[in-house]
């Protein structure tokens, strides 16, 4: 068995993806009754794997192949009969599996996807309590600009504009002469992400949040500038914009129960209108 062992491996090592021709039948390995191929093995070694990561994913394959066919190879010998007919598992596997892709496929094909803003506000107003904030978040502006070229006061009368003659000017300035530029998207994002690209240091967040519009700092090279346009503490009540997208998978997820109940409920009539079902009595109500 040490002999065989190391012979596989050796063989495995020595493979490439040059040489795993989908149309060789020479055998890699053998355990009892059962060969794994050379045409097998090639064709679960992933395309993109060069010739030496080939091989070793080769091997590796080839040992956990054999170890699994000699724990198969144990349990059929040494399994009471009863204990190796898995007939009944198979089946109940097979049913489970055939009923979840047919459930899938009505799902796809017919349950309504619609979901409204105002189904989203409504489901919101009605389950405020469910999101608090576990971190602080902002709407913020983030610049990065070589300290040489850097208007700090000018800036700032931009940052945190809502004219869109301004918005732009700021947008045109930093295309030219900053080093990062980031109002992401105009979106709620962590706190966290934003400050942690500055060399500000700040002891105390949620003080400095309600306190500053504005975190500067400099290093030898550059101005950094984050304008916080909005914010939200943690522990607070979530902005419904923040949670938007996780209501309506909510809202889907919901609709997708109510609709496979509806289907299971209309499929049950169904077979009871057609004469499908029969229900027996059972004999003194016992099994």
């Amino acid at each position: 068995m040490i002999k065989s062992a190391l012979y596989i491996s050796i063989l495995a090592l020595s493979l490439t993806a040059c040489s795993l021709l989908p149309d060789r039948d020479e055998p890699v390995a053998r355990v009892g009754d059962r060969t794994l191929t050379m045409k097998e093995l090639s064709g679960y070694i992933p395309d993109y794997l060069d010739a030496k990561d080939s091989a070793l994913w080769a091997d590796d394959y080839v040992k956990k192949w054999v170890q699994r066919e000699l724990l198969l190879l144990k349990a059929e010998e040494n399994l009471k009969p009863e204990l190796k007919d898995v007939t009944k598992e198979l089946e109940e596997y097979r049913n489970s599996l055939l009923v979840y892709r047919y459930k899938n496929e009505l799902v796809h094909q017919k349950m309504d996807t619609t979901v409204t803003e105002e189904n989203i506000r409504k489901y919101f107003d009605e389950h405020r309590e469910s999101f608090i904030l576990n971190r602080n978040i902002v709407k913020a502006i983030y610049i990065k600009i070589p300290v040489q070229v850097s208007n700090p006061d000018n800036i700032k009368d931009l940052c945190l504009s809502e004219n869109k003659e301004k918005q732009a000017k700021l947008a045109e300035y930093c295309m030219s002469y900053a080093k990062a530029f980031d109002r992401f998207n105009d979106q709620w994002v962590a706190a966290d992400l934003v400050l942690k690209n500055t060399p500000a240091e700040i002891k105390d967040q949620n003080e400095f949040l309600e306190r500053n519009r504005y975190v500067e700092s400099t290093d030898m090279n550059y101005y950094y500038i984050v304008g916080i346009r909005d914010y939200r503490l943690a522990g607070q009540v979530s902005p419904m914009e923040y949670v938007h997208d996780e209501i309506r998978n909510l809202i889907l997820s919901k609709q997708k129960i109510d609709f496979l109940k509806q289907i299971e409920k209309d499929i049950y009539k169904e077979g009871v209108d057609n004469n499908k079902v029969k229900l027996f009595k059972i004999k003194n109500n016992r099994l």
